[in-house]
Order: C-alpha cells, then structure tokens, then sequence
C-alpha cells in the first residue's frame, strides 16, 4: 500500500494548477515523405474513429470518426504525424463542418495532393448527427472532374441521390 502512495504522490500533472493545455491545433506537426509510387494513380486511407473536438460554444466534447481518403502525388502524409494533429483538436474548440475543412485544407497545404477527401461521421448530440464531407481534385487533372462529380452524386446517402 505505501508503495502505490509513493507513486500518486511522485506525479506531476496530477492536481497541478499550472498545466498548460493547447488549444488551438497543431498542423506544423505534419511531416510528408516522397511517394515512391508517384507514377501510378492509388488511394490512402484512413479512418479515425476516436477523433475529438470541442463544441465552440458549450465546450462539451464532440466524438467522431474522420474518414481521410487521398490520391498522393509526391508525397504521403507520415501516418504519427497525422495521428498527433487529430489529436490536436481535442482541446479546440470548432464546428463540425469547420473540423473537417480545417483538416483537408492543411493536408492540402502539406502534400498538394492529386485528390483528397475528407468526411467527419460524429456522434448524435441532442438527436442530431452531423456528417460533413469536403473534398479536393487537383486543377488541371482528371481529379479535379471526379470531385466535382462526387459532390453532386455523394454516395453517402444513396436514397437521396436516387430521387432527383
């Protein structure tokens, strides 16, 4: 027993007033390494489903799973690096839509990617679920069509599309 004492007592964030918490995210945490298949066309993949963030207003946690789908070019996202940024929002403090705009446009910023797209899947709150997705062709390729084109005809909600 006295030496599961000595150990509670031996910690420093516990209890201490002066932790500093970071709010605001972390996008200079992302690192990029050459595409050694540069050559071909081919998706990344990932899915976050412990993603957090902060309601602006209420402060109240927010849960979801980002999906981050991408055509690399010249480089690919080192995956640590990515996982430290999601983790990032955990004390920020923005909307929804926000998150997932945020996210896709500093991937954009990092790796200039052929085609991105970035979809937030969040828990309901007060029964309500809010799914927003965003994506990115590259201008002048034929990435910049299939963005366009999977924006109208999302397939995230196929019996929407079917009816117009």
């Amino acid at each position: 027993m006295d030496n599961r004492k000595t150990k509670i007592e031996d910690l420093s964030h516990l209890g201490n007033k002066n932790t500093k918490y970071v709010f605001e995210t972390t996008p200079e945490v992302l690192e990029a390494v050459p595409n050694s298949h540069e050559d071909r066309d081919y998706f990344v993949k990932f899915n976050c489903p412990e993603f957090t963030s902060l309601c602006p207003k209420t402060g109240q946690p927010d849960f979801a799973t980002i999906y981050i789908s991408y055509v690399p070019d010249k480089f690919i996202v080192e995956s640590k690096s990515l996982k430290l940024y999601l983790f990032s929002y955990r004390n920020h403090g923005a909307f929804h839509e926000d998150c997932v705009n945020m996210i896709m446009e500093d991937l954009i910023k990092l790796l200039k990617p052929r085609y991105i797209e970035v979809w937030g899947k969040f828990l309901p709150r007060g029964g309500l679920s809010i799914d927003p997705y965003c994506n990115y062709g590259k201008k002048g390729t034929k990435w910049e069509g299939v963005a366009e084109n999977r924006l109208i005809n999302h397939d995230m909600y196929p019996e929407i599309v079917n009816n117009r």
